[in-house]
């Protein structure tokens, strides 16, 4: 399967960009993609095209790919999408390989079997001069019978003069087949971002945390890290990512922060009665240019702002 390639030439069919500004825009059983002046930055990815094996297997999950800020066009990603090695991988994401209801246990995470994430409906979009919001409806499912129902919704700030910018990340999931366990471990469960493809071969990925760098044992081992950044090198030129954990996640936090292919994020199980929702909230930092000097410091006040 090829790595989606985003273009301005996709938008077209679903209506014209505003020019200046923030938009959101709906391309029908494909992408809603937020673009600023004219220039997409990111775009969900909504398709549920069953009809081959391959095509059920490349739409399987909904998730959020980032477009290269530094392309004039913003076309191409720097996020993964369907392809390539570990395909459930994709872009900003979120399941549990451990979806427990009773003595039944599903996989939102590699989506086994029948499980798929299908979208349902584009719930409300509003755009301002500072932000562009909107929020998609996605059922969780097993075949026909819905798991869990989720409103995802996406925050897309102001992009700096680099094409720098914050994307804030609301999922409210709801337990629909019965009171349910949303489990894992650290590798296989929780919101993560992955980098694109090619950085499988170029082993670019590198970390840095709240204390500077950590060896892999040791985060593994940490428990309550706030948050976690990489930089990688995709498309010819370098990128870094901070991803933050709302402190109103379920506790401990762990994170997943090490493979150099570029694969990291939050990990946090919880239960939910049968009716029940729960909102959760990580916030990203998305960059041109490898860490800067001031990327401890910055990433630390970063956090602070979305922790209030």
């Amino acid at each position: 399967m090829k790595q989606f390639v985003f273009s301005l030439a996709l938008l077209a069919t679903a209506g014209s960009l505003v020019a200046g500004g923030f938009s959101v825009t709906e391309q029908k059983g494909k992408t809603v993609t937020v673009a600023y002046d004219g220039k997409p930055i990111v775009h969900l990815m909504t398709s549920d095209d069953r009809s081959t094996k391959e095509a059920a297997h490349a739409n399987y999950k909904v998730y959020l790919h980032v477009n290269d800020m530094l392309d004039p066009k913003g076309a191409g990603t720097i996020t993964k999408g369907a392809d390539d090695k570990f395909t459930h991988h994709r872009g900003i994401y979120i399941g549990w390989s451990k979806t427990r209801f009773g003595k039944n246990s599903y996989d939102t995470w590699h989506m086994k079997g029948e499980v798929r994430q299908v979208f349902r409906r584009l719930v409300d979009s509003k755009s301002t001069e500072n932000k562009a919001t909107f929020t998609a409806a996605i059922d969780w499912v097993d075949g026909d019978e819905i798991l869990l129902s989720e409103e995802r919704s996406f925050v897309v700030h102001r992009p700096n003069a680099k094409g720098a910018f914050l994307l804030d990340t609301v999922s409210k999931i709801t337990a629909v087949k019965g009171d349910v366990d949303l489990n894992g471990d650290p590798e296989h469960a929780g919101s993560q971002f992955r980098a694109a493809a090619e950085v499988v071969k170029n082993t670019s990925a590198k970390y840095l945390f709240p204390s500077g760098k950590m060896d892999q044992k040791s985060v593994i081992a940490a428990r309550g890290l706030p948050w976690a950044a990489m930089t990688f090198k995709a498309n010819g030129n370098e990128y870094h990512v901070q991803h933050m954990s709302h402190p109103s996640l379920p506790k401990p936090i762990r994170y997943s922060a090490y493979r150099n292919y570029g694969r990291f994020g939050s990990f946090f199980v919880t239960k939910l009665k049968k009716g029940e929702s729960r909102n959760f909230k990580v916030r990203y930092y998305l960059s041109p240019g490898a860490f800067p000097d001031d990327m401890l410091a910055a990433s630390k006040k970063r956090f602070a702002e979305f922790a209030r």
